[in-house]
């Protein structure tokens, strides 16, 4: 049976060395009840007997479809519950705590408008730090997910495309794994959606979908991992070769580190397979190296010009900063409840993440037991003991260079050794626990069909058990709606176009305090007009010192009257300044080219920030809801 075949009616033995990519040929599935004996044969009952049983085909595979929808449908409504918060306004509401990677996200959306509408150059800007610019493929610019997008963005706005992405992207990760798991892993349907469920709704995704479109739209990645599975007995590896390419290039305009993640999962899961059934590599070896090269120079002629431009373009940089990089899993995560679920406490999980948007395992103690006692259970099958040591591994090295328990620094860990490697210089650690979890989901696949298929004389007890035992480990960590606040919305200054009368193409509007990575209302500014105008500063990642090569950092290179005003927007205190102060932030503001700054009337400590500015440019005037100083005379070339 090829890759392409359907499944057969007969479950293989689930340690039979076949060499086949497809799951069903190695994992033992629940028997199908027997068909119901056909009529006698004679002149009239045969064709009887083929519209009989051509109908009841049809009654099952429109059963099937019916399940189908309503599994989908399901994983809707509960992306609908957990983006609840954001949908009842979207422009005026965001995630609880931190509100910097929602305004980026729709920055990027809002330049993908542009990408299509005026033909900007994708890659790269300098709409926001400005005149530096900001490397756009090294900081997920979401080119495929911002451009289908476009039309939302265009009629409604970028923050209304950014709660749709997320929106989208639990439910479509979902519905993507419900895709495989029912297709080629198992054949029981509920299996199949309980084990999508978690991959799509589990404590992780749901920590990213506050602030990470990027990172929970993985919808492509089920069909990245069975392209590579069906490489391994493909009779035509370079077409399969040339499919896979054609998806790893759209999902590097997703999100490059997940990709990198689903390639090394791949890697060490066949690596798992083969070390049990060493027979396997003899049958599997050309066609995967066949369709691997294919890939390779496909994926890599389709994408070696954006990735020229990451890693060696203006304003690159090489690897992240050493804090990013140490952000690790404490060994406590693993068995408490993520914050945005039911039985979450984010008090309690404060020191067991680097942050809130980053709780990459919480899986709590249930589910934790659960899944080894699944690996303990169905040991004897060759796919769970390889995911169970992809797992394991990948578990491992999310708790990143030091390994601790409770916020106490145990030991070093694995991640040490290769944490100074190329590309996973710019991997963040803590991260790999998504591959756990994906590998917990189809655990949970497998572990509900086998317990349907148990043949034992009480199978109500079995079903009970079962039931109960879901219940029990999924119940604590089931979603809950996002946490949100509100925010300042866009001046009425800049949405009734007043700036437009003061900034040239050429020229930059300032922002008080100066746009950063605790700043990003002015972003959500620039976004909501598609970025019609410039901006210095903002939330992105950059080389330290702004020269191509050197390591990332969060933000442009500081700036004298960036980092003072951020100082009085903190402590509410207007400090004096000094003739050097003085010379320093103007001729700051005409590296910035700055044609006005402004200051939002309801900015908090706006008084204090309004006197400081005073005293280097004079008085403000009030327009609208804003303070404006016009400073081109002032930074004018001629000045």
């Amino acid at each position: 049976m090829t890759p392409a075949e359907p499944r057969g009616d007969s479950p293989p033995d689930a340690d039979a060395p076949t060499g086949s990519a497809s799951v069903t040929t190695v994992a033992p599935t629940a028997p199908e009840p027997p068909a119901p004996e056909p009529p006698a044969a004679g002149p009239v009952a045969a064709p009887e007997a083929a519209g009989v049983a051509s109908a009841g085909r049809r009654r099952r595979r429109w059963t099937l479809r019916r399940i189908d929808l309503a599994v989908h449908g399901v994983f809707l409504l509960a992306a609908l519950w957990v983006t609840s918060g954001i949908w009842v306004d979207p422009a005026g509401r965001v995630a609880a705590l931190y509100s910097s990677d929602p305004a980026q996200v729709q920055f990027f959306l809002a330049h993908s408008v542009r990408v299509v509408l005026h033909g900007e150059f994708p890659f790269y800007t300098d709409q926001f730090n400005y005149p530096d610019g900001v490397n756009l493929m090294a900081n997920t610019a979401i080119l495929a997910l911002g451009i289908p997008m476009v039309p939302v963005t265009l009629l409604f706005g970028p923050a209304v495309s950014f709660v749709t992405l997320v929106t989208l992207g639990l439910a479509g990760t979902a519905a993507a794994w419900y895709r495989l798991l029912s297709r080629h892993v198992v054949r029981l349907r509920l299996a199949a959606a309980v084990g999508a469920w978690f991959c799509g709704f589990s404590p992780a995704m749901l920590s990213h979908a506050s602030w990470h479109p990027n990172i929970i739209s993985q919808f492509l990645l089920p069909f990245i991992i069975w392209r590579v599975l069906v490489l391994t007995r493909s009779t035509r590896p370079v077409r399969d070769g040339a499919l896979l390419a054609l998806l790893v290039t759209v999902q590097a305009f997703i999100n490059e580190e997940i990709l990198l993640f689903t390639a090394l999962a791949c890697g060490v899961f066949l690596l798992a397979v083969v070390a049990q059934r060493r027979g396997l590599w003899a049958t599997a070896r050309r066609p995967l190296g066949v369709g691997l090269a294919v890939c390779a120079v496909l994926a890599g002629a389709l994408l070696a010009y954006p990735l020229y431009v990451q890693f060696a373009g203006p304003m690159a940089y090489h690897g992240l900063s050493d804090t990013v990089r140490d952000y690790g899993n404490d060994i406590a995560a693993f068995f408490a409840p993520g914050s945005t679920t039911l039985g979450g406490n984010q008090r309690a999980n404060v020191n067991l993440a680097p942050n809130y948007s980053e709780e990459n395992a919480f899986f709590g103690w249930s589910l934790s037991l659960l899944s080894v006692g699944i690996v303990v259970w169905l040991r004897r099958e060759v796919l769970v003991r390889a995911l169970a040591v992809t797992g394991g591994f990948f578990a491992l090295l999310s708790l990143g260079e030091r390994v601790s328990w409770w916020d106490r620094d145990l030991f070093t860990g694995p991640w040490e050794l290769l944490v100074h490697l190329p590309l996973l210089d710019a991997v963040v650690p803590t991260r790999f626990g998504l591959i756990t979890t994906v590998v917990i989901g189809v655990l949970l696949a497998f572990a509900v069909e086998r317990a349907a298929a148990l043949r034992v004389p009480d199978r109500r007890t079995v079903r009970i058990l079962t039931v109960a035992g879901l219940v029990l480990a999924l119940l604590p960590i089931a979603p809950m709606p996002l946490q949100v606040t509100t925010r300042p919305g866009v001046p009425r200054f800049i949405t009734a176009d007043r700036w437009r009368q003061y900034v040239g193409p050429d020229q930059t509007l300032v922002p008080v305090p100066v746009p950063s990575m605790g700043n990003t209302d002015p972003m959500r500014w620039a976004a909501s007009t598609d970025l019609a105008f410039k901006i210095p500063g903002g939330y992105f990642l950059a080389p330290r010192n702004g020269v191509t090569g050197d390591p990332g950092r969060f933000g442009g290179r500081p700036t004298g009257i960036g980092d003072l005003l951020e100082e009085v927007a903190a402590t509410g205190r207007a400090p004096k300044l000094n003739d050097r102060q003085l010379r320093r932030f103007l001729d700051e503001l005409r590296h910035w080219r700055a044609a006005i700054v402004v200051l939002p009337l309801n900015e908090p400590n706006a008084e204090p920030l309004r006197r400081t500015v005073e005293q280097l440019l004079g008085p403000a005037r009030q327009e609208l809801d804003v303070w404006v100083w016009d400073v081109r005379k002032l930074t004018s070339q001629s000045a």
